[in-house]
């Protein structure tokens, strides 16, 4: 049984750049690397030395906070740098990978007669735990705790992202395997989402309740569906999985392997050949970047999609949860009297002196320019116009600016991610950095209250 879900508030990106439906294999990379900038929250202690040889799936540290979560290295070789910043706090782990690749090998679970703790234990064990995020907070899911539902969003709306109906085809089974392990976790439902006119894999898997979306971005957003479906109130909890780590988690339940594969959306403007890629989770970027071509050197390498995603060098690495790399050029010009002018080349939400509302369909090469400097919150009501959720959004960045535990809570600060609000940091003309804002709002709340 599917559900029919249409969001009418929100603002498409039309961005030139997309992806083409075609996947080839990018370059080994000599190193990985595993940022602790991915990991928001974690305290972490380090299980082997600089210079320890480590399998794939052998877990290199663990939160402090929750010491039953480890995390891995995604290929096997040598430890060779632990980069740390002040009161030598970890920042990256780099591995210099072998040639020949070794596995952790885990014995696969038999799910059928496998309890929730037994699943727990073993996701734990083997990895995996880290890929299950949860809400309040927006933050690895405590592994003591039991969530009333667990949600999946299968629909893309976010601008030059993956395309989730290409890059999981062929993988039904893991996918169900990791589907029928979730079912066992919650004593809600676990419920996926897909586009109206989806041929996606996960339309066709069993024990899940399939919600069939459309609408603009933030559609796409699993913020959205939970809000649509089962709104989190004080006290309760859900958690969240990204669709492709669906894929490591069902590999990992099926082989007893942690294989840290991922295929990547090469997008953006300044792609000469914009494609997938089919890599590993902390791969140089580089290994693929330039084998598509870049269009000039002035250009921002963004580790995810445009409004989410973190600048990052060249020659940096994939992020932990990222399966999208955009490339778009750098907006560090100054356009005279751009804002007393008519504008037909830029997306706006307001229909004063743009005209991008006549061209609903057209795809616009933008740059990183922000067109106006931080200034004051400007009361405009455009907010509201883009922000799907049953949530004042403006009154709840002002909560969490001011730190007003009260009004964050009765205003559904449990409810929300940074990336719920991207798309109105997109439209702010004051400039202020929302997601941000709510990220820091989040910390607070959970520091006085979690």
């Amino acid at each position: 049984m599917s559900k029919d879900i249409r969001i009418k508030k929100g603002l498409n990106i039309n961005l030139v750049g997309a992806a083409e439906l075609a996947t080839s294999k990018a370059v080994l990379s000599n190193v990985y690397a595993i940022n602790l900038h991915d990991f928001h929250g974690v305290t972490p202690k380090l299980l082997v030395k600089q210079g320890a040889e480590v399998k794939a799936g052998e877990p290199l540290f663990f939160d402090k906070n929750q010491e039953a979560v480890k995390f891995v290295s995604p290929v096997s070789g040598e430890l060779v740098e632990v980069i740390r910043g002040e009161r030598r706090k970890i920042l990256t782990l780099k591995i210099l990978a072998d040639k020949t690749q070794e596995h952790v090998a885990h014995k696969p679970l038999n799910l059928e007669g496998a309890s929730p703790q037994d699943i727990k234990t073993f996701l734990l064990d083997g990895g995996f735990w880290p890929f299950v995020k949860q809400r309040p907070y927006d933050v690895i899911a405590d592994a003591e705790s039991t969530p009333k539902g667990i949600f999946i969003s299968g629909y893309v709306t976010a601008p030059l992202a993956a395309d989730l109906d290409y890059v999981l085809q062929g993988k039904e089974k893991e996918l169900q395997a990791a589907i029928t392990a979730l079912g066992k976790l919650t004593p809600g439902k676990v419920h996926v989402s897909v586009g109206q006119s989806s041929n996606s894999p996960l339309a066709g898997l069993k024990g899940v309740e399939i919600h069939k979306m459309s609408g603009p971005h933030p559609a796409g957003l699993v913020g959205t569906l939970i809000n649509r479906v089962d709104p989190i109130n004080k006290g309760e909890v859900v958690w969240t999985i990204a669709p492709q780590d669906l894929v490591i988690m069902g590999e990992l339940l099926l082989t007893g392997k942690f294989n840290a594969e991922r295929v990547v959306a090469l997008a953006g403007s300044s792609v000469k050949a914009p494609k997938y890629y089919a890599t590993k989770i902390g791969a140089e970027i580089s290994t693929f970047l330039y084998a598509s071509g870049v269009n000039n050197e002035n250009i921002r390498v963004i580790n995810g999609d445009v409004l989410t995603g973190s600048k990052t060098k060249p020659d940096g690495y994939l992020g932990y949860y990222n399966n999208t790399v955009s490339v778009i050029p750098e907006g560090d010009d100054y356009e005279l009297f751009g804002w007393n002018k008519p504008v037909f080349d830029k997306i706006s939400s307001t229909r004063a002196l743009t005209f991008s509302w006549m061209f609903p369909n057209k795809k616009y090469d933008l740059t990183t320019n922000t067109n106006g400097e931080h200034r004051a919150f400007v009361v405009t009501g455009k907010y509201e116009e883009v922000f799907p959720l049953d949530i004042y959004p403006l009154q709840l960045l002002k909560a969490c600016m001011i730190g007003d535990l009260d009004e964050m809570e009765q205003l559904g600060l449990y409810e929300v991610a940074p990336e719920d609000f991207s798309l109105t940091e997109f439209i702010c003309i004051s400039k202020q950095p929302h997601q941000q804002i709510i990220r820091e709002g989040l910390d607070l709340l959970y520091k006085e209250i979690g």
